[in-house]
């Protein structure tokens, strides 16, 4: 949270607009030149970093032009600066301010909309106070990443954590992973509730958890597994988006059992109720 409120994250061209370009050059290149060639072409406030090796630059400006003239002016400008090291555009994206304001709103309309639609099928599949648990679980899990993705970003050399539309899937993919594994363990929870009625329900938690808990590890693992190799093996483009599922499958393997799960147990026993997923 505090990393959120202090250092924020830090968002792609998709939510702020402004014109984007990856070069690879055939050689090395020092940050240092591009942005001596970018102060000369009159981009003061082009933000930039390697993206991969030394040999790939991307270059972030929020200006914005008719048609190609800001990539052109962009390109003009390195070509001055390195006449002996040529170079490729790998990509070029412009996005104007509007649109990346509404990709903003949509992206949080989307999280949002997909755990009001988690709440409102749990609720009719258990009962409302199991969604709200699950829900709560869900929510820790986005908030956690989201400041882990925060803290992370600029600390690691060669990973990309811009806060983009990648890094939004990434996000609503680790909501139905995390809510699998809750499901699951509620369906144990609410099977035993029909075979030992008389059971204490924190005893009956406990047991359902632990009969589950191979199956939990033995899923999450192997998500785990892949993702770290898609972590350091896969591209530039998909080591954000593989950061934040591999944080996302951690929190919510644990809020599945220490969240979700415990918060039913602490509003069952306050209130004094039966708790039952059942009627």
């Amino acid at each position: 949270m505090l990393s959120l409120i202090v250092k924020g994250v830090n968002y792609g061209i998709d939510f702020l607009g402004g014109t984007e370009l990856v070069v690879r050059f055939q050689d090395n290149v020092d940050v240092g030149d591009i942005r001596a060639a970018m102060d000369r072409s009159g981009f003061t406030k082009a933000e930039i970093k390697t993206f991969g090796s030394d040999r790939d630059i991307l270059i972030r400006t929020p200006e914005q032009g008719e048609g190609n003239a800001v990539g052109d002016r962009i390109r003009a400008g390195l070509k001055a600066q390195f006449p002996a090291n040529p170079f490729i555009v790998q990509k070029e994206d412009k996005i104007g301010p509007k649109i990346g304001a509404e990709l903003r709103r949509d992206a949080i309309y989307a999280v949002l909309a997909s755990l009001v639609a988690i709440l409102l099928y749990l609720g009719f599949r258990f009962k409302f106070l199991w969604a709200a648990g699950a829900v709560t679980a869900l929510f820790h899990d986005v908030l956690l990443t989201l400041g882990l993705v925060s803290i992370f970003d600029g600390l690691i050399p060669h990973l990309n954590l811009e806060f983009n539309q990648t890094m939004v899937a990434a996000f609503l993919t680790l909501v139905g992973l995390s809510n699998n594994d809750t499901v699951v363990i509620f369906d144990r929870i609410r099977e035993n509730q029909k075979l030992f009625k008389s059971m204490d329900l924190v005893a009956l938690i406990n047991m359902s958890v632990n009969q589950v808990l191979s199956r939990t590890i033995i899923t999450s693992g192997t998500v785990f597994v892949v993702l770290s190799v898609l972590l350091v093996f896969g591209g530039e483009v998909t080591r954000g988006f593989a950061f934040a599922s591999l944080v996302g499958i951690v929190t919510g393997t644990y809020s599945s059992i220490y969240i979700a799960s415990a918060l039913v147990v602490e509003v069952v026993t306050k209130t004094k109720s039966k708790g039952k997923l059942i009627d």
